[in-house]
């Protein structure tokens, strides 16, 4: 489509699909069909538009989030996989009065709420004067017995809440359910605002939208706060990179600067909880939990999880951790509970709910049992303690008197036989937001999650937050898991948004922050990222010498050729030319180090994870389409240069801490072992003819002997380059000679006054090859050495990594 010759063209054109339901709340256009102010200005840019240039803004805000890495996790009945993150171009658009308001009737929930928890695990009124029935607590999964009487250390249950909001068919907003246990996606709102920010890039700026920093940086140093006495660290708890927002726990973890830890990382050491790192035991003082309660503690709330740290719930009831939030909190997720929320708000604080629920009833009285039988065709059935929000119906759930699955009672008979576990809420009627779906704008339902964290001043509310954006006009198939997608919330004025950012400007005199101790868990998988990543160098230097060979070895393989299958097969099943080009050893080799760099997201650069991605999806291609001989070994060059543009990464970008010395010294150990196994096989008075020449072109160091050396290859000059010259970086001594440097320059707490076990290891070994000369040098004593550096890894582990 060209440019329309006029605005009033181009809006006509814009809007000529765009037909909202009727009786349903638009946040574009009012009832009159005029366009609601806070819009008109992105209609109006979006108008001026060439269809194909806004395409291209849309696919730079996508280039964005895969450059990022942001991701979600998607489930099936075959398992999880990976997909990309699915934006929704535009922002929903909500001016900063009708958002203040929001805000503060949000603020008050927030304030009941934490009100509700302290009672629920303190001196139990709520039940006592009946407001709210013994049994929707004592059967809900959430209210841990344990936690009853455990008073949190700074006073406060509650810190970070969401809530779902929605806007009724009369305008007003409606709290659709509330976020308690551990809510997700305040980064995933970050990162949303990053895109939406490269999408508008030409408009934004001017656009008078609130910043969403000042709102982290408050969160960041109230969680500071929580310190008290300044010692310990602030960590964030996460279930694993397996879980589905745990790319969050990381991006947020590195934006605010905390520890992000597993439970495996903790342990509780005389009512204190504490964390594993290469230094020994540090004390925790902050754990922003992100996992469910009752996986926490197996000592005291689920004996089943794995997850879980023992003693944790010890150490809260010690008083030496802030917890946010406290164990239990899910609790206040039930859907039941919206039923009595407006009157235990007015009993607690003497006001009203600001901010009305969804209209709920709890089918366990005679009263209400009634009405909800009487009226269930209007209505959304499910059950009492079910934590889903009205809009997702599963085949459990009854909305409009009918079930998804015909193998259920009648909706009568399954609320007189149940009432007491179920409870009713309005059918819902959600709002409508644009988006742009095939180059044209069309109203979808939507939802906006909002959040809340608890500062020294009282709640803060961001101002913005994502909204679910459906993929149909059905307003049950919100969920990204049924195909979804998220936009950014804009909250805009009538004058320039304040500048705002995560770091504030401090006074006196310049302090250079060094990194925190690193986890142990952290530097064992940067040190066996480092090694997976050597030993695949290793293997595609050796396949692809085996496949340039191939193609003249001729029916009957030459003894070498018989050799390089064998040195293969210590990777694992030899390739068979015919059939497998590449072994599943490589394939095995690549999840590993995807295993490993997933946990270490938080302290790995986002250019190091998309080399190491490229990596493995060019060699899962390489698995299907490559044909033996010289094109796979053309393309083992390709995965060298990819190799060689991690290194580079490594070595010239990552900050010289703790964990990139862990990751070289795994690249070192691995690069020696596997020297020592080459040359082993190779290296012998022995070996086959044309082994020496192998040897050099698998350890890439053919110009270099070249130069060095005027005669032909022989074995003395093989080993003198490969096993003893320390100028070589591919050497053995050269290995030696990096593993010493970074281990000295790790922390050595526990010795002080002598070697370590690691450091008098290396120091004998290095030793030892100093003074070798390539006429000493055994064939087995390759041998000898490869299982020196193996003892010498094993020895790291032990001081530092277990």
């Amino acid at each position: 489509m060209d440019e329309p010759a006029t605005l009033d063209e181009g809006l006509d054109a814009l809007l000529e699909s765009y037909h909202p339901p009727e009786g349903v709340a638009d946040e574009l256009l009012r009832a009159d069909g005029s366009i609601r102010p806070g819009w008109e200005p992105l209609i109006t840019h979006l108008a001026r538009h060439d269809p194909a240039d806004i395409a291209q803004d849309f696919a730079r805000g996508d280039q964005y989030l895969r450059d990022a890495g942001v991701y979600f996790r998607h489930y099936t009945a075959e398992g999880s996989t990976v997909r990309n993150w699915p934006l929704s171009h535009l922002p929903v658009i909500i001016a900063e009065e009708e958002w203040d308001t929001l805000a503060a009737g949000l603020a008050q929930r927030a304030e009941v709420l934490e009100k509700v928890m302290a009672d629920l695990y303190g001196p139990g009124d709520l039940v006592r004067r009946g407001l709210l029935p013994a049994s929707l607590v004592a059967s809900n999964p959430e209210w841990l017995r344990p936690m009853v009487g455990v008073q949190p250390r700074d006073g406060h249950y509650l810190h970070v809440l969401a809530f779902e909001v929605g806007r009724s068919p009369d305008g007003g907003w409606l709290v659709l359910g509330d976020r308690t246990q551990a809510p997700s996606g305040a980064g995933f709102a970050l990162e949303n605002r990053m895109a939406t920010a490269r999408i508008f890039h030409d408009f934004m700026p001017d656009a008078n939208v609130r910043r969403l920093a000042g709102f982290f940086r408050e969160f960041r140093d109230a969680m500071n706060a929580l310190r008290q006495d300044g010692e310990g660290r602030v960590a964030i708890l996460t279930p694993g990179q397996h879980t589905d927002t745990y790319f969050e726990h990381a991006y947020i973890a590195r934006y605010l600067g905390f520890l992000l830890l597993e439970c495996e990382d903790l342990r509780a050491v005389d009512g204190r909880l504490m964390v594993r790192t290469i230094n020994g035991l540090e004390p925790v003082s902050v754990l922003w939990r992100r996992l469910d309660s009752r996986s926490a503690d197996p000592l005291e709330l689920d004996e089943t999880s794995a997850l879980g740290t023992p003693g944790l719930v010890g150490t809260l009831r010690n008083r030496s951790v802030s917890m946010l939030n406290a164990l239990g909190s899910g609790v206040l997720e039930a859907r039941a509970l919206m039923a009595f929320l407006p009157r235990i708000a007015q009993a607690l604080t003497g006001a009203p709910l600001a901010l009305p629920n969804i209209a709920t009833w709890w089918c366990g009285r005679d009263k209400e049992l009634s009405y909800v039988r009487e009226n269930f065709e209007k209505m959304m059935i499910g059950r009492a303690m079910s934590t889903q929000l009205p809009f997702d119906i599963d085949s459990a759930t009854a909305l409009g008197g009918r079930f998804r699955s015909s193998a259920h009672p009648p909706v009568r008979q399954w609320l007189d036989a149940e009432g007491h576990d179920l409870v009713a809420q309005q059918a819902v009627t959600l709002s409508t937001t644009p988006a742009m779906i095939d180059g044209q704008l069309v109203p979808r339902p939507m939802v906006v999650r909002v959040f809340a964290v608890r500062t020294p001043q009282g709640w803060t509310v961001m101002p913005g937050g994502y909204a679910r954006i459906g993929k149909t006009e059905d307003p049950t198939a919100l969920a990204m898991q049924a195909g979804g997608s998220v936009s950014d919330v804009w909250v805009t004025g009538g004058k320039p948004a304040d500048f705002d950012s995560l770091v504030a400007t401090r006074k006196g005199p310049f302090i250079r922050r060094m990194p925190g101790r690193l986890p142990a868990r952290a530097a064992d998988n940067l040190y066996w990222l480092g090694r997976y990543v050597e030993r695949a160098n290793a293997q595609i230097r050796a396949l692809r010498a085996y496949h340039l060979r191939l193609e003249t070895a001729g029916p009957t393989p030459m003894p070498m050729m018989r050799e390089l299958g064998k040195h293969l097969a210590t990777f694992g099943k030899a390739p068979d030319p015919a059939t497998q080009p590449v072994p599943a050893s490589l394939l095995a080799l690549m999840d590993a180090t995807g295993f490993c760099a997933g946990k270490v997201r938080d302290r790995f650069s986002d250019d190091g994870l998309h080399a190491l991605d490229d990596l493995s999806q060019e060699v899962r291609r390489i698995a299907k389409d490559s044909r033996p001989g010289e094109e796979t070994a053309r393309n083992m060059g390709r995965l060298l240069r990819i190799l060689a543009a991690f290194a580079g990464i490594s070595n010239d970008n990552m900050f010289r801490f703790s964990g990139w010395r862990f990751m070289t010294m795994g690249r070192a150990v691995e690069r020696g072992i596997q020297m020592c196994s080459l040359l082993h096989r190779f290296a012998t008075p022995e070996a086959p003819q044309g082994s020496y020449d192998l040897c050099i072109e698998i350890g890439d160091s053919v110009m270099t002997h070249r130069r060095r050396y005027s005669v032909e290859i022989n074995r003395n000059t093989l080993i003198d380059l490969l096993a003893l010259d320390p100028e070589n970086p591919i050497s053995l001594v050269f290995q030696v000679n990096l593993l010493r440097a970074q281990q000295l320059a790790l922390p050595h707490r526990q010795f002080t006054t002598q070697l370590s076990p690691v450091a008098r290891a290396l120091l004998t070994l290095h030793t030892d090859l100093s003074v070798a000369s390539p006429e000493t040098t055994g064939t087995d004593d390759f041998l000898t050495l490869r299982s020196e550096l193996w003892a010498i890894s094993d020895s790291i582990t032990a001081q530092y990594l277990s």
